[in-house]
């Protein structure tokens, strides 16, 4: 297996977010990132970094404005509160109906126009970790087109909750979708499998209206949690992409005895697709010890994902490319992983 990832991503590194009427430490943090790859060197996999593959590649998917500010949008903030407290990270101060207005030309309003929750600032080392990661999604995905069997892109900041021109929920590209999109333009039809606890819903929104790449999520309610406003069982495609989209939610709690058969019934969903090759999205905070606290999955449930997974993908012959995207429980995600990876191989 080929894993990839980018040293920019540990440039990247906030300290505290402001949640509502809180302010708690920082989840999406650098630490993350060393926990998995202690395990991946630990186990003898080489890390590779990818290639500076620019912007271009990101412009398929996302808007060039929405790329242009992040690249500068802490430059300007610090230009704008120079000497406040507050210059270190870009923050939304209000944030802007898409319904109304147009698209302001302050970076102050802009904050709020392309990020829609506090939980997502930006940073003096923010853009290079983004395109790191993205670089380091794009690179897996090269890999398969080039007769590899499995790649794994350890990414961060994650991704999925990234939509055309709009970052949120820790995320900024949508790494995945990247991903996806690269290997469908070569190979026709691709499927994405969503495994994190919260719903990709920046991946769902970037396929929606296409029927060349099938989207599945298995995710907590989000009636209960984080993202809210996308996620339930009758968002399935729109126009051409009708019947693409296959959301299956399940109630806070969930242990392994109810998350499995929802990976069984998407995968199952996959096979019918018929993919040329498979993304999986792969977040380990649905895990009974994650802060987000959403489902209740055990170390030996990742492993039995695994071993779902890497049955389907034998069963097809598929090639696969995992995306890293949650988990925050940091003393577990080598656990998780390893299980994963046992898993996965049979």
């Amino acid at each position: 297996m080929k894993v990839f990832h980018s040293p920019a991503q540990a440039g990247h590194a906030p300290t505290r977010y402001a949640m509502g009427q809180d302010v708690m430490p920082a989840r999406e943090v650098p630490a993350r990132v060393d926990e998995l790859l202690a395990l991946l060197q630990g186990s003898g996999h080489a890390v590779l970094s990818p290639r500076d593959l620019g912007i271009t590649p990101l412009t398929r998917l996302h808007s060039e404005d929405y790329l242009e500010f992040l690249r500068t949008a802490h430059a300007r903030w610090q230009e704008k509160f120079a000497g406040s407290p507050r210059s270190d990270w870009v923050v939304p101060l209000a944030f802007q109906n898409r319904y109304m207005g147009a698209r302001p030309d302050s970076v102050v309003g802009q904050a709020g126009h392309y990020l829609s929750s506090t939980t997502s600032p930006i940073g003096a080392g923010t853009w290079s970790a983004i395109l790191g990661a993205a670089h380091c999604a794009l690179e897996a995905a090269q890999t398969l087109l080039e007769g590899e069997r499995l790649a794994y892109a350890l990414c961060r900041p994650p991704g999925h909750h990234a939509y055309r021109d709009i970052g949120a929920g820790f995320c900024y590209v949508n790494n995945a979708a990247l991903a996806a999109d690269h290997l469908a333009r070569t190979l026709g039809r691709v499927a994405v499998l969503d495994i994190d606890v919260h719903h990709g819903n920046g991946t769902q929104g970037l396929f929606y209206e296409r029927a060349d790449v099938l989207f599945v999520s298995v995710h907590a309610d989000p009636d209960h949690g984080y993202p809210f406003y996308a996620g339930r069982s009758d968002e399935t495609g729109t126009g051409a992409g009708a019947g693409y989209n296959l959301n299956l939610p399940l109630p806070p709690g969930t242990r392994d005895a109810g998350w499995l058969p929802a990976i069984d019934r998407g995968l199952q969903r996959v096979r019918e697709f018929a993919p040329a090759a498979l993304v999986v999205s792969l977040g380990f905070d649905a895990h009974e010890r994650d802060p987000s606290a959403l489902l209740s999955v055990s170390t030996e449930g990742f492993r039995g994902a695994g071993q779902a997974i890497g049955a389907a993908l034998a069963g097809s012959h598929l090639p696969c490319v995992l995306i890293q995207e949650g988990g925050y429980a940091i003393d577990c995600l080598g656990a998780n992983l390893s299980a994963f990876l046992s898993g996965l191989r049979g």
